[in-house]
């Protein structure tokens, strides 16, 4: 099972007067479009100009259990009370506001949560916590977290994060740390687990040795096209007439998954292709569910074929200039020969062999 790992983000905004300087209104709607995600084995954060330092991290009413995110899987109206705990490292009391939104994918496949000013629509609405929390320099605050799923609502993955957070301000600016557990809600019913593989483009990259084959670059977009988070595995085969290079994703992407109704672009370098002409290209999507197993659930493996053109330039090349060389050393050979019969002919008075 693939492991997830608490989200750290800092969030920015603008608080004051409204007659602020055009200056300061752009300094303002920089800092708010800023949006950092760090994550690591423990979240911990400290604002900048602040000694606050605290972390977040999965519990049970007793405090911290161990785990990295909060699995949760109902069905249409039911409600389970989870919690988290919120752990000040500082060395003064401090006021945490405590917030909860939907939580979605970066374009690198990392997870991150809405701005606490935007009102969330999906998993994020669903829960009830307090909005915020006193806790003593160096204690421990256990929070509860309520889930209520609605009774119509759709079966499949519906992300989501709570989050601890304290405001930092620098003149007009207010800048928010946030710092928070990934929760996981799976909303029980008929699961779908589906992907699509789109606007595949492949582009062949001759080598600059002749004698050395060269690479075809294939991009892909792989979408989720299911109800539940899917983390999918690539594999590309190219065909000449000369034989077949497959490739596979090894790099860590490649389990980083996809959200419902989300997408990723991909992209791989196919060595070893001769440029023989049409070179075939398939694209293979295997997808696996991530997170809690799927008893009876498989994804069908999806293909994509498209083809490029690759004609062999630098052999044509070499052999252009073999055939120049033949002819060139031929034509030599031939000059040679009448300027040494001639030299005979003027030398005796008679032809060669006579």
């Amino acid at each position: 099972m693939r492991q997830e790992r608490p989200l750290l983000t800092k969030s920015s905004r603008t608080r004051g007067p409204s007659a602020l300087s055009p200056v300061l209104r752009a300094l303002g709607a920089t800092v708010l479009a800023a949006m950092v995600t760090l994550v690591g084995l423990v979240a911990f954060a400290t604002p900048s100009g602040a000694d606050v330092t605290w972390s977040v991290v999965p519990a049970n009413a007793d405090g911290p259990d161990g785990r990295r995110v909060i699995d949760i899987e109902l069905a249409g109206g039911q409600q389970t009370t989870e919690h988290i705990a919120v752990i000040n490292r500082s060395t003064q009391p401090v006021d945490f506001a405590i917030d909860a939104n939907d939580g979605y994918l970066t374009s690198k496949g990392y997870f991150d949560m809405r701005p606490s000013d935007a009102k969330p629509v999906d998993g994020g609405a669903w829960i009830e916590i307090p909005d915020k929390v006193n806790i003593a320099a160096g204690a421990t605050a256990v929070v509860p977290v309520k889930v209520s799923i609605p009774q119509n609502a759709t079966p499949g993955d519906h992300p989501a994060g709570v989050t601890a957070s304290v405001d930092t301000v620098s003149g007009q600016v207010r800048v928010q740390n946030r710092v928070g557990v990934r929760l996981n809600i799976r909303v029980s019913g008929a699961y779908v687990a589906k992907v699509a593989v789109k606007d595949v483009k492949a582009h062949y990259t001759w080598s600059w040795n002749p004698f050395t084959p060269g690479s075809v670059e294939v991009s892909y977009t792989v979408a989720n096209a299911g109800n539940v988070r899917l983390a999918p595995d690539s594999r590309i085969l190219t065909s000449t007439l000369v034989g077949e290079t497959g490739w596979t994703d090894t790099s860590d992407a490649k389990a980083r998954e996809i959200m419902p109704g989300g997408s990723r672009t991909f992209t791989a370098r196919v060595t070893g292709a001769w440029p023989m002409g049409v070179i075939n290209t398939t694209v293979m999507a295997i997808p696996a569910p991530a997170g809690q197993p799927l008893p009876g659930v498989t994804a069908e493996r999806v293909a994509i074929d498209t083809s490029v053109w690759a004609l062999p330039w630098p052999q044509l090349a070499v052999l252009a200039l073999l055939v120049l060389l033949i002819v060139a050393l031929r034509i030599t050979s031939v000059r040679r020969r009448k300027r040494i019969e001639k030299l005979i002919l003027n030398s005796h008075g008679r032809p060669l062999g006579a």
